[in-house]
């Protein structure tokens, strides 16, 4: 158990932990949530072990092996399945002992440290680590290049790699999806799923967070506060008790008013001086309740279009690519597309299939290899790229950016739209140089909404943007008025802004017909389909490596047979985990409908229960959340079962 007990710590003079309490139980999966600034990357350093407390105290097992994601690549020679493989430190360890036993001839040395190999699987490790990058997106190819050849979003993905093949108790991921297509994203979670320790995850993906977590861990008010539930659930949950502790606080306040009014009006008056004073002490003795305090919600809009043609574009058997000096490489052909006014399309596709190509074909911003596109009369065209922040100037302030769009328009009008998107006083005026990433997303942002598009063409531009900025972008984008074509990761985004999918994949744009779940089941059924592949051809291999040998039947069945204790020997662990689900399902189901009756009685509403109430509430929370973990690791036991059988 990982416990934190009336924990403080400070970085500098700034206080980020005071007298902080809680606990995560092993094989939890916890969302680690709060604004930027709150300690979050703090809490994960002393996780590692790499800060300590101010006071309190902090404590988790000894023996547990720690699993993060390095935020530097070492630019080494070695392949990018080799440099996966080093997350097995075990195995690295168990390969230096065969390596030293042999080069000093110790026949008994070298095969303990054989057996030892193989009790860890050392012999299906590079298989593994090969799962593990093509699930995260790169080709069978790229896993013999080095790592020096890949950028810096796909190091980032290697060093995730890594961390997954760790054989860890405790797993630190910190934005995880940040680096991923939503293809990726979707495998992380299917293998999240299947991780058997404890898991921490710091994430402004909504959508995955409530996938992967059943417990929530929100930082505010230099406390650590845990919800039982997702991000949802926790929504749901805070909303209920901040509602309770400001009723609680306004009944409060008419206390104080009224014993206060008496302190004022008698403490003169020698006849009423001891019940002036007896209200006195109780005053001091009462717990002042602090009034219900939530971040005051940053919310935008989009200006309404001047125009709106339809159709806003027309696209005749485009070839979407790239002129080079080797000549033409196409990465998007035959597009044959009409965009109607108040359409709003999602993209989807793994990446490297062509989405941002044929977004920056749309934009204009790449001239098409071939065929026709045609534009509407008016159309205005507002388009946000993956790299948009780099288009910014370092050196100028929010208002000279904005400026430069509208020379002709007043100071003032330009700071009140300016300070409708946080950047107000000061900030306004300032180099951008020093904002974080979410600030000049945000200020990407307005210069394309002051242009008042009537097509938005935005690439990821949910990347750099923390969950309360995503849900205003998200609130604008379904009230704009004009037309959507969106890539993104996000798929809360993606869910609430579009009508319709259209998927980019062998290179080829196509309607999808399906929602995001159909996409996922898609997605996870072709990976299936791929392993399924894989291990065929594997089995062709070793049946043709048999003949060619001349393997004779006697040793054939002792590898059968080899086979069959193998099995039963997955089976086993498998049976007992889902015999020990079914018994915590059962217990819980039955302290289920307790706490239902109780919620939905009406005499638990009576002030009198109200501390009852609140503790059932969260009780209830905390049990349909660990109910839904159970029931996703029983289905993946089971299915794990059926394809070992």
């Amino acid at each position: 158990m990982i416990r934190f007990n009336q924990f403080s710590l400070a970085r500098g003079t700034k206080p980020l932990f005071e007298q902080t309490t809680f606990a995560l139980n092993p094989g939890e999966k916890a969302g680690l949530i709060g604004a930027n600034g709150a300690g979050k990357s703090t809490l994960f350093s002393v996780l590692r072990g790499d800060l300590h407390a101010d006071g309190g105290d902090f404590s988790m097992p000894p023996s547990w092996q720690i699993a993060h994601v390095a935020q530097e690549t070492p630019a080494v020679d070695r392949t990018a399945l080799d440099y996966t493989l080093d997350g097995d430190t075990q195995l690295r360890r168990i390969e230096a002992r065969i390596a030293a036993a042999s080069a000093a001839h110790d026949g008994a040395a070298e095969a303990d440290a054989h057996a030892a190999f193989a009790d860890a699987d050392g012999y299906t490790a590079p298989a593994r680590a090969e799962t593990l990058l093509i699930g995260l997106g790169f080709t069978l190819a790229q896993t013999k290049d080095p790592v020096t050849s890949f950028s810096g979003g796909w190091r980032m993905r290697l060093n995730l790699a890594q961390a997954l093949m760790c054989r860890s108790d405790l797993l630190l991921l910190d934005e995880p999806t940040n680096h991923l297509d939503l293809d990726a994203i979707i495998w992380l979670e299917d293998w999240l799923h299947r991780y058997p320790g404890t898991l921490i995850v710091i994430s402004h993906d909504r959508e995955f967070l409530d996938s992967v977590c059943n417990v929530t861990l929100h930082l505010e008010n230099r406390q650590i506060k845990r919800y039982g539930g997702n991000y949802s659930q926790f929504e749901i949950l805070r909303a209920q008790q901040m509602a309770l502790q400001q009723s609680a606080y306004v009944k409060q306040q008419k206390t104080v008013e009224h014993l206060q009014s008496f302190i004022n009006r008698f403490k003169a008056q020698a006849t009423k001086a001891k019940q002036a004073q007896s209200r006195v002490k109780a005053l001091e003795r009462m717990e002042i309740i602090a009034p219900a305090h939530a971040s005051s919600p940053f919310t935008f809009e989009f200006r309404t279009p001047d125009a709106a043609p339809n159709p806003m574009m027309v696209m005749e058997s485009v070839r979407c690519g790239y002129h080079t000096d080797a000549g033409e490489v196409p990465i998007v052909e035959g597009v044959t597309l009409s965009i109607q006014n108040g359409q709003r399309i999602g993209l989807l596709g793994a990446n490297g299939q062509g989405k941002s190509t044929l977004i920056k074909t749309l934009a204009g911003t790449l001239e098409a290899l071939s065929g026709t596109v045609r534009e509407g009369k008016g159309l205005r065209i507002g388009y946000f790229a993956q790299h948009q922040l780099e288009t910014l100037r370092p050196q100028d302030s929010a208002l000279e950016h904005v400026a430069r769009l509208a020379p002709d328009t007043r100071e003032q009008e330009l700071r009140d739209f300016l300070g409708g998107f946080n950047f107000s006083g000061e900030m306004a005026t300032a180099k951008i140089a020093p904002f974080s990433g979410g600030e000049k997303a945000r200020l990407a942002l307005a210069l394309i909404i002051w242009q008042k598009p009537n097509l938005l063409l935005l690439d990821e531009p949910t990347n750099h943007l923390d969950l309360e900025t995503r849900h205003a972008l998200t609130m604008a984008l379904a009230q704009f008025e004009g037309t959507l074509i969106l890539v993104s990761h996000d798929r809360h985004l993606l869910r609430a802004t579009t009508d319709n999918f259209m998927l980019v994949a062998k290179h080829r744009l196509q309607p999808f017909d399906g929602d995001l779940d159909d996409y996922r089941d898609w997605l996870l059924q072709h990976a299936a389909e791929q392993r399924a592949a894989a291990k065929e051809m594997a089995s062709n291999g070793t049946s043709d490596d048999s003949l060619e040998s001349g393997q004779n039947r006697k040793e054939q069945r002792r590898l059968e047979a080899q086979e069959r204790q193998k099995l039963s020997h997955l089976k086993k662990p498998l049976q007992s985990r889902i015999s020990k689900i079914e018994k915590e399902m059962d217990k819980l189901n039955a302290e289920k409908a307790q706490l239902d009756i109780f919620v939905a009685d009406a005499a638990s509403y009576e002030p009198a229960m109200k501390a009852q109430l609140t503790e059932s509430i969260r009780r209830q929370a905390d049990v349909n959340g660990r109910l839904e973990a159970l029931e996703a690791q029983w289905l993946e036991a089971h299915e794990e079962l059926e394809q070992i059988g």
